[in-house]
């Protein structure tokens, strides 16, 4: 008895011992798996997440720059999509790239609002100037003329305006900026006097220095309105820049007093456009213009266009609004209502981190067809969207456009 007693008590010994290594196999196995589908789970998602280009929302606060403007602030960095590799012809395929070694064509490239202060700065002192065209820069140097509208003074004195927002930025910014391939700017917009004269003066200034070209403001009236034009291929190229946004009044260049070409009254403007038409080949007008965050036009923008056109430009590029806006067609002639951001503080609205590298290919007879390249702003680091993203952006900017429509490689045509 005593025996078969510690017979049984051994075989249940052993049994429990065999249990309990089931047991932890069991749970090593589980252990195991639930890691393999965690990690499974998260390559998927960031694969995902970089097919779709969605960046996750930014927090808009007030803040200061530390060389004195004031602007929304970010949470930080967003993650970037996939980067198609650029090829001569913009986003993808034939278009209006194709015209870079045309003899016979002018390829310029438009990109959309341009500043280096506030958070920007901050991210441009910790990453280099040269940040924010890592992704971009064989966009902008290979055009003829690559064309910005700088939406900040380039100084560092002066006083802050009393407005929400008041920008100005650091001159060390501009050496990259044209190492990264602008020749022009556009001035006449809303923010270019945020630190009175004395800005405007020094932001001139900066720019002769560094070889940018710069219209739509000057030291009077006669210099605001005076058009830049350049030769390239034999061919002249006349660019006027008009803004519908000042804050007050003595924003306007005088007689005798600094300040930006407005287009409240449309005489002086007209007249300028009739004017450079007989002196240049090609009149493009940059107007600053719209509501901001808005993607479509006011009544307005879409008359005074049509006027420009009239009087004999050729092609018009929008901005102020902060986001695209559509394309139309007018006797031939392209308007870009809004072009959006390009390098520019971020909030916590996706629509305004959606931009376009704009090529427009124009013959001499002042004809233009143009090719959208589909960018992701993030903060001061445009990136190329991946294709995913890029449809569904030309998508909705054929939604909004009047008569046009947008391909996926981005060939803007009439409908």
């Amino acid at each position: 008895m005593e025996q078969t007693s510690r017979k049984e008590k051994f075989q249940r010994k052993r049994s429990h011992m065999k249990n309990k290594k089931r047991r932890r196999l069991a749970t090593t196995v589980l252990i195991v798996s639930f890691f393999t589908l965690a990690i499974l789970f998260w390559i998927t998602y960031n694969s995902a997440q970089k097919q779709e280009a969605t960046p996750p929302g930014q927090t808009a606060n007030p803040g200061t720059s530390s060389s004195g403007g004031t602007s929304p602030t970010d949470s930080g960095n967003t993650p970037g999509t996939g980067t198609p590799e650029p090829n001569g012809s913009g986003s993808a395929g034939a278009g209006a790239g194709a015209g870079q070694d045309d003899p016979n064509l002018v390829q310029l490239t438009f990109v959309g609002d341009v500043i280096f202060a506030d958070n920007v700065e901050a991210t441009l002192k910790r990453n280099g100037y040269d940040y924010p065209y890592k992704h971009v820069q064989s966009y902008l140097e290979r055009a003829d003329l690559t064309i910005a509208n700088l939406e900040t003074p380039i100084t560092e004195r002066g006083t802050a305006q009393i407005k929400q927002y008041a920008y100005r930025s650091t001159p060390a910014a501009l050496p990259a900026f044209k190492q990264a391939g602008i020749d022009l700017v556009n001035l006449a917009n809303n923010h270019i006097l945020d630190y009175g004269t004395t800005g405007l003066l020094d932001t001139f200034t900066h720019l002769d220095k560094n070889g940018i070209r710069w219209f739509g403001a000057g030291r009077n009236v006669a210099e605001a309105f005076k058009p830049v034009i350049i030769e390239r291929k034999g061919m002249k190229i006349a660019f006027i820049g008009l803004s519908k946004v000042v804050p007050t009044t003595d924003w306007k260049a005088g007689k005798d007093t600094p300040g930006v070409a407005d287009t409240y009254a449309l005489t002086l403007p007209l007249q300028t456009i009739e004017k450079a038409k007989k002196e240049a080949d090609l009149v493009v007008v940059v107007a600053h213009w719209g509501l901001e965050r808005h993607d479509m036009p006011e009544a307005y923008q879409k008359d005074y266009a049509r006027q420009y056109i009239d009087a004999g430009a050729d092609l018009i590029i929008g901005g102020h609004p902060h986001v695209l806006q559509g394309f139309e067609n007018y006797k031939g002639k392209w308007i870009a209502y809004s072009l959006g951001n390009f390098i520019f503080t971020m909030n916590e609205d996706p629509v305004t981190w959606e931009t376009v590298i704009l090529q427009a290919s124009c013959s001499k007879d002042g004809g233009c067809e143009l090719q959208a390249v589909p960018v992701l702003t993030k903060l001061a680091n445009p990136e190329p969207m991946g294709e995913e993203a890029a449809a569904k952006l030309f998508k909705r900017l054929t939604d909004i456009s009047f008569g046009a429509q947008i391909n996926k490689e981005g060939i803007i045509t009439t409908k």
